[in-house]
């Protein structure tokens, strides 16, 4: 099973991921929150959104949100964003 090892905030909505199969990508949560839902609303709030943690591989947050790595890579995947590591030899 596939998780999210690092995440780090960059800008605005956006925090970069990293997963434990290598790859990695900048995910913008601003589409999810702009859908004004009861656990999203509140990341409007920057102090709030810098406020994620990693629990068992998910992206979390305190109100109860939590985003597992299998959602969070397809979007990065079907919008060219997802990334992997090079392998050196």
């Amino acid at each position: 099973m596939i998780k999210i090892t690092q995440a780090e905030y960059l800008q605005d909505k956006i925090i970069q991921v990293h997963f434990s199969d290598g790859s990695w990508g900048d995910y913008d949560l601003q589409p999810l929150i702009d859908k004004q839902s009861s656990l999203t609303k509140a990341l409007e709030s920057e102090k709030i959104f810098k406020q994620f943690y990693l629990e068992m591989g998910a992206l979390c947050w305190r109100n109860g949100l939590e985003l597992g790595t299998g959602n969070i890579q397809d979007k990065l995947k079907n919008n060219h964003q997802l990334h992997h590591q090079e392998k050196v030899a």
